[in-house]
Order: structure tokens, then sequence, then C-alpha cells
């Protein structure tokens, strides 16, 4: 079973618009195309990452997402979804990244209009 449905277990009676964008979120970024990621996103969206910071709009935030790429490879990464849920308009996701430094665990809170997202932070433990 893969880490989104494993998660979507948790979230899915409250699941609307939000979770089921999330949802995909995560299934694509189980293939591990972070580029992939960036056409979820509005155009006046803002992504605000923990270790490289704030990028806003879609240039932008497809330039990070893109960097993801070539990043997480280096790092041999791998996230894990441990538990999702959200309505129609916010979602939550907890997740856990391996990578070649050890695991860390963090949550990333997202907020979707129109079925894409216009915000997403990420926080994790040090």
């Amino acid at each position: 079973m893969s880490s989104v449905a494993r998660a979507a277990l948790y979230g899915a009676a409250m699941a609307g618009d939000a979770y089921n964008t999330i949802k995909r979120f995560w299934e694509i970024q189980d293939h591990g195309d972070y580029a992939a990621l960036a056409s979820l996103f509005a155009d006046d969206a803002e992504v605000v990452d923990p270790v490289y910071g704030t990028f806003i709009g879609g240039e932008a935030i497809a330039g990070f997402f893109t960097l993801m790429n070539t990043e997480m490879a280096k790092a041999d990464a791998s996230f894990r979804l441990v538990e999702l849920s959200g309505d129609d308009e916010t979602a939550w996701a907890q997740w856990e990244a391996t990578t070649n430094k050890g695991v860390r665990h963090g949550v990333g809170v997202y907020r979707v209009r129109d079925g894409q997202l216009t915000y997403y932070k990420d926080y994790m433990n040090p």
C-alpha cells in the first residue's frame, strides 16, 4: 500500500477539494518528480520552505520544484505521508523524510482555491 493510500485512511471522513488536491500532490511526489508539482499551484500562490525560503508566483514556484529534483536526488531523499486531513479549502499533512543524513518529521499546511494550491508551508523538526 502506498504512503498516500495508507495516510488517506485517516483523513477521508473530511475529504473535500483541498484534501483531494493534496492527495494528488503526494501521489506526484511519491514518483519523485518534484517539478511536476508546480502545475498544482495557482499563478499567485506562495510556497514557504523552512530550508530554501519563500517563493511567490508560478514562475518562482516552478523554479523551486525544479531545484528540488536535483537537491532531493543529491540527498537520496524519500518522503512518506503519515497522515492527511482536509476539507474544501484547507488541508494538512504529517510527513517523514528520509535522507542520507537521517530522518526528519514535519507537517505541511495547505490552502486551496478552485482546485489549485494558493499557499503551502512546511514545518519540520530540527
